[in-house]
């Protein structure tokens, strides 16, 4: 059985405008030592998909009666939707499961040391004596490549550079060896050259622990370099799914042809870029049928905007959502 499994995820938001569809029949799985890349542009559900593994949501979250994640670990299958108090959100908050993101400001308290924030975390979740926390941190620290780790634990967030706050978070979210690492556009507010090194590290800490991460990014180059599979989303539907070279050699779905496009090529340095066109729908105007059909360039009028496209085998592992695509995955 894998790791974790998502089967049939719908999450909607009360608003005062009624409810709003933000993630919508969303299923895929994660082994044990895999990276899974999650990809698709800025609104289109990602992070609300991750925050649900670990009921991060804010309180106006609605899940249908469908959704399921279900998490296999050594004595016990979690569901973690039926999770309720904070003692039983423990297992996925910070245990099995632990979290990176986007920028590590926002996550460690500013009048706080690092070391402070990261003895108490293991204090909650292990049973270690404030000793053991503090030698075990420090190593951690080490371990991600941050120099004087000594000194760094007895710092404050922002007297660490963003590539050492970031590795501080690395090592802050393996401190409690999590069985799943999400880590949510790790590198996007990092320079090239900090951003290689911490995607290196990822990959190395993966073999080291043989856990599994979920990578979120809108960055297709990214997700070449460090996932195995790839899924893509848009306003909240995976729309492909698969090995990642056979999605990015052989990308079946129109959206998915369209982010490529858009990526610039160092060997056509002149050629313009090729944006999608048009713009993400709001989700309070989510159109019907298949939710791309308003800036696809493959449309099938009466079709595409009425029914939602089932998943199509493309090859063995590599399935893509689209009319376009016949009975066998290939275009129709």
């Amino acid at each position: 059985m894998s790791l974790l499994t998502v089967e049939n995820l719908t999450l909607q938001f009360r608003t005062d405008e009624g409810l709003i569809t933000a993630v919508e029949s969303v299923s895929f799985e994660i082994n044990s030592g895999e990276v899974l890349g999650l990809v698709g542009q800025s609104g289109s559900g990602k992070s609300v998909t991750a925050k649900s593994l670990m009921q991060l949501n804010p309180s106006n979250a609605v899940y249908s009666p469908e959704s399921s994640i279900q998490l296999e670990l050594e004595n016990e299958v979690v569901d973690v939707l039926s999770l309720q108090d904070s003692s039983e959100l423990v297992v996925v908050r910070g245990g099995a499961i632990s979290m990176i993101f986007q920028e590590p400001m926002a996550s460690f308290a500013p009048a706080l040391t690092i070391g402070y924030q990261m003895v108490e975390q293991l204090l909650i979740h292990t049973s270690m004596s404030k000793k053991a926390a503090a030698t075990l941190s420090v190593e951690m620290l080490e371990r991600v490549g941050i120099s004087d780790a000594g000194q760094r634990f007895h710092q404050y967030a922002f007297e660490l550079s963003g590539g050492m706050r970031q590795r501080a978070m690395i090592a802050m979210a393996l401190s409690t060896k999590p069985k799943l690492l999400i880590a949510d556009e790790p590198t996007t507010a990092l320079d090239v050259t900090i951003q290689a090194q911490v995607l290196d590290l990822m990959k190395d800490l993966v073999s080291e622990f043989g856990m599994a991460i979920l990578f979120i990014t809108h960055d297709l180059g990214v997700i070449a370099q460090v996932a195995d599979r790839v899924s893509v989303m848009y306003l909240g539907r995976i729309v492909e799914s698969g090995p990642v070279r056979d999605v990015l050699h052989s990308p079946s779905h129109p959206y998915t042809k369209g982010l490529l496009h858009a990526l610039p090529k160092l060997d056509e340095l002149d050629k313009p870029l090729t944006p999608i066109p048009g713009d993400i729908p709001s989700p309070l105007e989510r159109p019907p049928g298949c939710v791309f059909h308003t800036r696809c360039p493959e449309v099938l009028a009466d079709r595409c905007n009425v029914s939602i496209p089932t998943r199509t085998k493309v090859s063995q592992f590599h399935t893509a959502s689209c009319f376009a695509l016949d009975s066998t995955g290939k275009a129709a």
